[in-house]
């Protein structure tokens, strides 16, 4: 007896049709199929400005589904009551999602999983959002890898199949679920007056991506090795962004980067390391989840960070206020714009770690909070790599000098003009578009005067040395 229950897509960080394997194989069976967005608990967690992109993304999705003859059920609650309820209602037989690699998604998945299994419901997870499964690469000796250049050899040469080709119909079932309405969960509400001006930087959506990659594919790869640390030129890809919320797959990108590398474009390798060490970042969060919440080397929990989120420096910095103005357009970009140039976030984070002396997980909710490309694993990769307590982290001692890295990568200060608007007699629009997103309790204006530096470059670094140097480790 042929089963023709429909199947439930929980869809989550995988807002596309492309290169969607559960959906891609729930359509294939010639079931109903009932795409499914949870307002679930890890929803529920997100931070002010990954909550508000992600409810863009979701809206975006819900309109390429309407294409395919489907449409995408909304629900708000726990992730399995919401599941539970909705195979009672509508008779499924299975529910299918792709995985997800933070522990708080994992705990998630692995308690709905059992639950529904036991129901006799066919739980199924599937892969998407990596190119390889963590558990998947690893060292000769049978571990996980603990440093990049070797998982990098590693990986550089495996096959990755081709990107699945988007359903061009899904079957719907014979009476729909009821539906929340995407307005009512008020996802952007954090985000206050500052959403209007970062909607003017979103690309939002799997034909948006689409055209993001094809774009860079076709004018930008070739120069990216050098191009990618210019933050004030259009050097790299952005897909970022999309990547977090799986608007395109990192399969569809490594395919664009392997198909420029056969052209001869000399910059795909760079783009493909990158996307490798996106991979990097989740399997160090799969295997070693402690590196989402603590210091990744157990060592460095007796260095003495300052770890008051409250403190002058700490505001200075959060509010691009520091007096070092690499850091300070850095800061401003990403409050306007909801991202940062990856030169950029390098250098933030070591003036904060090192000059400042406080702590990573600073840092690292500031981003959580601002970045619309946040992302669990890459996040707390990046900002323990540049405090030096991750793994494959610079060389702990090495302090960037926020000056000099300013003379070396924004040598004529177009990124600097563009984005502080302080003791400028024509400021830029996007200087002037920070003052229109931040706080009104910010006491900050145009027409301030610029301000001293709170740590100088040299001071910094003589202070991060000595606190090195007595380091209790």
């Amino acid at each position: 007896m042929t089963d023709d229950t429909p199947i439930i897509v929980w869809i989550r960080r995988d807002l596309r049709l492309t290169d969607h394997a559960a959906l891609s194989n729930a359509a294939a069976t010639g079931r109903p199929v009932i795409p499914v967005f949870l307002h679930d608990e890890v929803i529920e967690g997100l931070a002010a400005a990954p909550k508000w992109r992600f409810g863009l993304g979701v809206a975006a999705f819900a309109e390429a589904l309407d294409g395919t003859g489907s449409r995408l059920i909304l629900r708000r609650g726990k992730a399995l009551e919401c599941l539970k309820a909705l195979v009672d209602e509508t008779g499924a037989g299975a529910v299918w999602w792709q995985r997800a690699y933070d522990p708080a998604s994992q705990a998630r998945d692995t308690a709905v999983k059992a639950a529904l299994k036991e129901q006799g419901v066919d739980a199924q997870s599937h892969a998407g959002h990596l190119l390889f499964e963590p558990w998947t690469v690893e060292t000769q000796q049978g571990g996980f890898y603990k440093v990049y250049t070797p998982f990098w050899r590693a990986v550089r040469d495996r096959h990755v199949d081709a990107p699945l080709k988007a359903p061009s119909k899904l079957r719907a079932p014979d009476t729909w679920p009821d539906s929340d309405r995407l307005d009512d969960w008020h996802m952007g509400a954090a985000m206050k007056r500052g959403a209007a001006v970062v909607a003017d930087h979103v690309t939002v959506g799997e034909t948006a991506a689409q055209g993001r990659l094809a774009d860079f594919s076709a004018h930008r790869i070739e120069g990216y090795k050098a191009a990618r640390d210019i933050p004030a030129i259009d050097g790299t890809s952005r897909l970022s962004e999309n990547l977090t919320y799986g608007e395109i797959s990192p399969r569809t990108c490594w395919h664009a980067g392997q198909r420029a590398m056969q052209d001869g474009k000399t910059g795909a390798e760079t783009f493909l390391k990158e996307l490798v060490w996106r991979e990097f970042a989740y399997h160090l969060l799969h295997h070693t989840p402690r590196i989402a919440t603590g210091n990744w080397r157990e060592e460095w929990d007796a260095f003495p960070w300052n770890e008051d989120e409250r403190s002058a420096e700490v505001k200075a910095w959060k509010q691009g206020r520091t007096g070092i103005e690499f850091v300070d357009a850095a800061m401003r970009q990403l409050y306007t714009t909801g991202y940062m140039h990856n030169r950029a976030r390098m250098i933030v984070a070591s003036y904060l770690t090192k000059h400042l002396m406080c702590h990573w997980k600073i840092g690292l909710k500031w981003f959580e909070e601002c970045l619309i490309d946040w992302d669990p694993a890459s996040n707390a990769m990046g900002w323990q790599w540049a405090a030096g307590s991750g793994p494959d982290a610079t060389p702990y001692f090495r302090v960037f000098n926020p000056v000099t890295q300013l003379d070396k990568f924004d040598k004529d200060r177009a990124y600097v003009d563009r984005w502080i608007a302080e003791g400028r007699s024509n400021p830029s629009r996007d200087a002037l578009a920070y003052f229109d997103a931040i706080p009104e309790s910010w006491p900050m204006a145009p027409g301030d005067s610029y301000p001293d530096p709170v740590v100088t470059a040299d001071e910094g670094r003589k202070r991060a040395l000595a606190a090195y140097e007595n380091r209790d480790f």
